[in-house]
């Protein structure tokens, strides 16, 4: 299937848009150039022997500091030819990290890309909300970054904190006694 997909890619739009095959990848995934994603999208939609109807899945992995790459990888299913695909793209881990939106192909890329602009700070262009959607508005900071720091305290509260010790009792004594 792979060797299909990468052979109708390379005869529609150009035998240099896949960069390689990542064979560590379940399933097995092709890995493009940013530039190349929507056009690639658009191809896996409308392609009459792809029609990949349904975005199932956008993961964003951060490659740590030392590699100073980020990952996003696009899972792809076809309801009627019931395949499944995996593309993945990377791009530089800087603080402008940014690629396209797939929302104009797939109405479902919005809250996946939404959660992967919050937790790692990639920002999706063209996207229609690109907004928090876990964390607080003014949190600062991308919580899945290798390199991120928890702040010590968020409005006055607390955010470290110590796992070995025992929760703080809600109820103090007094209340206890009634």
């Amino acid at each position: 299937m792979l060797e299909a997909i990468q052979k109708i890619i390379s005869e529609e739009l150009g035998p240099d848009l896949v960069m390689r095959v990542d064979e560590n990848a379940s399933p097995n995934a092709l890995v493009v150039g940013k530039d190349n994603l929507l056009p690639i999208a658009n191809l896996l939609y409308n392609h009459e022997e792809l029609y990949f109807d349904m975005l199932s899945c956008i993961t964003g992995i951060d490659n740590g500091v030392e590699a100073a790459t980020m990952t996003i990888a696009y899972n792809f299913y076809s309801i009627p030819f019931e395949k499944s695909f995996m593309l993945k793209v990377e791009i530089p881990r800087d603080n402008d990290a940014e690629i396209p939106s797939l929302t104009g192909i797939w109405k479902t890329a919005n809250w996946h890309e939404r959660e992967i602009y919050d937790l790692l700070g990639i920002t999706f262009t063209d996207h229609p909300d690109l907004r928090r959607i876990l964390m607080p508005t003014d949190w600062e900071g991308h919580p899945l970054r290798k390199d991120y720091q928890n702040p010590e305290k968020y409005r006055g509260m607390n955010v470290e904190y110590d796992r070995n010790d025992p929760p703080a009792d809600p109820l103090s004594t007094e209340q206890k006694k009634n």
